[in-house]
């Protein structure tokens, strides 16, 4: 299979390039300036709040943007998103939180920002043919369907894989797209940086942050956002209380939850927002902390829905539902109302509802579903025996 950007090349002369202010969005400008194409640099800026140091990192950000542009001799446009990122993504974020999800905001940034807006500013404002952004991802064209459509896939550095942040752009989308870099590795783009005298742009720290907000004190950005709504830690154990939090949404499944005058580690394992509480257990590995089944809306296929999930109502595929993780195989059960039921060859630690269950087959990603619930914990199901001493995880 050939990539779109080589199938598309003989209609495409104007790319608007997407431009960060980073090193991945300025190699991908200039492979496309190598290539002989028309270039516009288009920064977007979805946040204008300055951070608890008194920063805007857009602005910042901006700054940089320009800089790689005034470089490789390109126009450079800025376009304002903070309305649509407010309304389609903030909102939205702030809501689960409340109501006890975890939500991944740059997956809800790519879908409704970047790859809706920010796409259909480039084609029918500035007149590009297509859009090109920095991501570390592939396109092919999608040979089992007659009508033409396109799948996505890992790139060549599946380290730096981002086809986990793009699991719900649109089919229409990714065929008005392209990813320059997605055959190349991360030490290849630094070095292609280097060669054209971005040696600045090379040193600047990635963003590891909520995106396009940036990386800040999550508790004491959130507080700003979301009312208090004291509760409780009880033991998954025994039912007993042992101390006090400020708000459910604060806390996610999995992590420490630092609670004062403890000396050891209690860890998330439930949150209940109806009555405010947070279940705990006293070890990082507790047994209910692991479940082996979760439950999604219906899923947004990249492609389509896999023919034999269609027909048989199973599907055997690769699940994640954190970017860094290793794919784990699963079966899909396709239910009545479209969600699936996503059962696990190994139980998995801290899986979050409001994160999405993102699957692959091999380098091929399929799509994604919201996570609604999970299946009954280890400890829910081996209780007594756990207690007894007589239950191992292996």
């Amino acid at each position: 299979m050939k990539s779109t950007i080589y199938e598309m090349s003989r209609c495409i002369s104007h790319v608007a390039c997407a431009m960060s202010g980073g090193v991945d969005s300025a190699v991908a400008a200039l492979i496309l300036k190598s290539q002989g194409y028309k270039l516009t640099g288009v920064f977007m800026k979805n946040w204008d709040v300055v951070d608890e140091h008194g920063e805007c990192v857009a602005d910042n950000d901006a700054k940089d943007a320009e800089y790689v542009c005034d470089k490789l001799g390109i126009p450079f446009q800025q376009v304002n998103f903070v309305k649509e990122y407010w309304h389609n993504v903030f909102s939205y974020l702030i809501n689960e939180y409340q109501t006890g999800y975890t939500p991944n905001p740059d997956i809800l940034c790519n879908k409704h920002i970047k790859f809706d807006h920010f796409l259909h500013h480039a084609l029918h404002t500035i007149g590009a043919d297509t859009l090109a952004t920095g991501h570390y991802a592939r396109i092919q064209e999608d040979d089992s369907t007659k009508e033409r459509r396109v799948k996505l896939m890992k790139p060549v550095d599946t380290w730096k894989d981002q086809t986990f942040f793009l699991s719900q752009v649109r089919q229409e989308a990714l065929q008005k797209v392209i990813f320059p870099i997605g055959d190349l590795t991360k030490n290849v783009v630094k070095d292609i940086a280097l060669q054209a005298g971005l040696e600045k742009i090379v040193k600047k720290k990635e963003s590891m942050g909520i995106c396009f907000i940036g990386q800040r004190n999550f508790h004491q950005f959130i507080q700003e956002y979301v009312e208090p709504a004291p509760g409780k830690f009880i033991s998954i154990e025994d039912g007993e209380v042992i101390g006090h939090h400020n708000g459910c949404f604060l806390y996610t499944l999995g992590q420490n939850a630092r609670i004062p005058a403890k000396n050891n580690k209690w860890f998330v394992v439930e949150k209940e927002t109806s009555t405010r509480t947070i279940y705990v257990a006293p070890s990082t590995n507790h047994p209910s902390l692991f479940a082996e089944s979760v439950v999604t809306e219906p899923v947004h296929w990249i492609s389509s829905m896999p023919s034999s999930l269609q027909l048989n109502k199973t599907f055997e595929c690769q699940f994640r539902f954190q970017h860094e993780d290793v794919p784990v195989d699963c079966t899909l059960t396709l239910n009545s109302d479209n969600s699936l039921l996503i059962s696990l060859k190994k139980p998995l630690r801290a899986l979050t509802p409001g994160q999405f269950a993102v699957l692959y087959v091999g380098d091929e990603c399929l799509g994604s579903g919201r996570i609604l619930h999970c299946g009954p914990s280890l400890y829910a199901l081996h209780k007594d025996t756990y207690h007894a001493g007589t239950w191992s995880m292996t």
